[in-house]
Parts: C-alpha cells; structure tokens; sequence
C-alpha cells in the first residue's frame, strides 16, 4: 500500500482562537469519517503561537494528525532576540518545514543559512521537510521529506502537470537520494488526485486549501480514496 504524506501549511494564518476552533470542526469530521492512519501521515504546519494549545488539544483525542512548525531559527540558543529554536519547538511539535520559497524570497534566506537550520532542526530530533522549487537545487541528506514547490504555482491557483511534476520529483530523488518527496503549489480537493496517483509523488503541500477543515478533510479523503 503506497504511503501518503499530506502536509497543510497555514503560513501567517489562525489566531490560537481561530486554531482551536479549526482543529474541533476538523475532529468533529474526523469521527464521522476517518481517514486510515496505516498509509496516510497527515502533518499540521501551524504558526509558532499555535504549536502548543494544538498539540494539548490533539491529547485530549485520538486522531492520527501531526504537529509541526513552519521555521526554525539557525542558532542553538543565546542572545538572538525574536528566535525560536529547535529545543523550543520540540516541545510542542514533531516536525518542521524548513526552505519554504516565501521565506527564500521575503527573507533572503540561504542554501548555506538553510543548512544551519538543518542541523539544528538533526540535532534535536525535528523531523525535516525541506522545500525546493525545482531538481537543480541541493537537497541535504538528513531530510525525512523533500517538497518540490514549483514558485509560479504557489498561491496562484496554477499547478504543475502531474507528469512534468512526476519527471522533477523523479529528478530529486534521483540526485538526492531522498526517499520521499511530496509536491506543493495550489494544490486542493479537486485535483490532489491528479498528484496522489503518479507513483513516486508521496504525497501532498498543501497551503489555501487547508484553512477550511471541510476543504482540508475533503482533501485527505479524496487522497485516502486512490
């Protein structure tokens, strides 16, 4: 049975209010349609803020959903003011997005920088998925998940050809070594399929979509579906 990873990032969005209240309507679909949990890893990219109340409300239930942070900082700890670093979030989540194309753009982030990120994110046990817009990009060996995010497709409404995309992932994985990679660009439930059903995409990066738990929970069990 092919594995699945379906990786929604929230970016700057949810207050903790707003998560709460997200994560009860999705659980309240959940428990009348679950998806399977065997085959499917379903990851949860929140903003800092919401990391914690998330994860003590995902105790209070039994549902197969993953937390995880959308950044981490390069440093360990010290006088970095504003930084949050791996020690923090793995308290409160178990993975972490490392390398979205927004924080390249916005944030002049680098390969070099994102490196560091990397190491720390190792050092601490964060599970890693490391985004990259195209196969000509370095990937670092110690990523758990590569996302191959093509830039004119995020946020766009634009996606990728799932044969294009097939030929690209096909592409890193075979440079990188990476076991599973997963695709990203204005991705929902009508065409998640589309990516889902080429046989080396892992799974999906999903953003707008994923801010409404019926999109989002319609999403998963259109994937569950294949």
């Amino acid at each position: 049975m092919k594995q699945i990873i379906i990786v929604a990032n929230w970016k700057s969005h949810k207050t903790v209010s707003e998560s709460v209240s997200w994560l009860d309507d999705f659980y309240s679909l959940y428990q009348k349609s679950p998806y399977p949990s065997s085959n499917i890893t379903v990851i949860l990219a929140v903003p800092y803020t919401d990391l914690y109340p998330l994860r003590e409300k995902l105790r209070q239930n039994s549902m197969p959903l993953v937390i995880a942070a959308q950044d981490l900082s390069p440093f360990s700890e010290g006088a970095y003011t504003g930084q949050i670093t791996a020690r923090m979030i793995k308290e409160t989540a178990d993975w972490v997005i490392i390398g979205h194309s927004e924080r390249r753009q916005y944030f002049h982030e680098t390969d070099t920088g994102l490196y560091e990120k990397v190491m720390e994110a190792r050092k601490t046990g964060l599970k890693i998925i490391y985004c990259v817009s195209g196969s000509l990009m370095p990937v670092p060996a110690v990523a758990d998940v590569v996302a191959y995010e093509p830039v004119w497709a995020i946020g766009t409404g634009k996606t990728d050809t799932p044969a294009n995309a097939r030929q690209v992932v096909a592409e890193i994985k075979n440079k990188s070594g990476a076991r599973s990679v997963i695709y990203g660009g204005s991705v929902n439930p009508t065409n998640v399929s589309d990516f889902i059903n080429v046989d080396i995409i892992d799974g999906v990066l999903v953003g707008g979509a994923s801010l409404d738990p019926v999109s989002y929970h319609t999403l998963i069990g259109n994937s569950a579906g294949i």
